[in-house]
C-alpha cells in the first residue's frame, strides 16, 4: 500500500464528511431535528450517528479509543436507535463539535497507522472481525456517504436545497419551473405502471 492510496482514501473520506456537514448548515434547530420520513430520520440524528460510528471504527477498533466523553446512547441499555436523534437536552452545537473532534481523532489514527495495520471490530461476528485500517477507511467512506445521501434527501424535503457540495452540485443547471416540469413528467410516466 502506498502513501498515495492513503491520501486518496483520506480525500474521499473528507469529501463525504464535508457533504454530510454541508447538508445541516444554515437550518433552524427545528429543521435539524425534524423527522420528515416515517422512520423518523432527521439531520441532527444522522450527524450524531455518524460521529458515534466513526469514533468506534477509527478509534477503539485500533486501540485508540475516543475518550473525550461517553456515548450513553450506545450503551446496552440505551433506547433502540438512540443514536439517531438528539434528546431535548442535547444541542446541535454539541454534535457539530463532537463530529469535529471525532474527525480530528480519526484523522490522527489514519495518520499514525499504516493501511495494513490490524484492529478488531468487537461488535462484528467472531472470525470476521479482524480488519485492516484500509478496510475501515473504505467502510467509513461507505457509511458516511450512505448517510450523506440520506441527509441529501431529508434536506431536499425540508427546504428544497439540493446538490453534493457547494460549487459541485452535480445537478443540471435548470430553473425551478424546468425541474417541476421534469418531476411532473416522471410522475406521469410512473402512473402508467400503477
Amino acid at each position: 500500500m502506498t502513501r498515495d492510496m492513503k491520501s486518496k482514501l483520506q480525500e474521499y473520506l473528507d469529501e463525504t464528511r464535508d457533504a454530510l456537514v454541508w447538508k445541516l448548515e444554515g437550518l433552524s434547530e427545528y429543521d435539524l431535528r425534524r423527522p420528515v420520513v416515517p422512520t423518523g430520520t432527521n439531520l441532527l440524528g444522522i450527524l450524531k450517528h455518524v460521529a458515534s460510528v466513526e469514533a468506534g471504527y477509527l478509534g477503539s477498533v485500533f486501540g485508540r479509543p475516543f475518550a473525550d466523553e461517553p456515548f450513553p446512547w450506545l450503551e446496552d441499555d440505551a433506547e433502540p436507535d438512540g443514536d439517531f436523534y438528539a434528546t431535548a437536552d442535547e444541542t446541535p452545537e454539541q454534535f457539530f463539535d463532537l463530529y469535529r473532534r471525532v474527525r480530528a481523532h480519526s484523522d490522527a489514527t489514519i495518520a499514525a497507522l499504516p493501511l495494513d495495520a490490524t484492529g478488531t471490530v468487537s461488535w462484528w461476528q467472531a472470525g470476521h472481525n479482524t480488519v485492516t485500517l484500509e478496510q475501515i477507511i473504505v467502510h467509513m467512506i461507505y457509511e458516511t456517504g450512505r448517510h450523506a445521501g440520506h441527509a441529501d434527501i431529508v434536506r431536499e424535503l425540508i427546504d428544497g436545497a439540493v446538490g453534493r457540495l457547494p460549487g459541485k452540485t452535480n445537478l443540471p443547471d435548470v430553473t425551478d419551473a424546468e425541474r417541476t416540469t421534469r418531476r411532473d413528467k416522471l410522475e406521469e410516466l410512473a402512473r402508467r405502471f400503477a
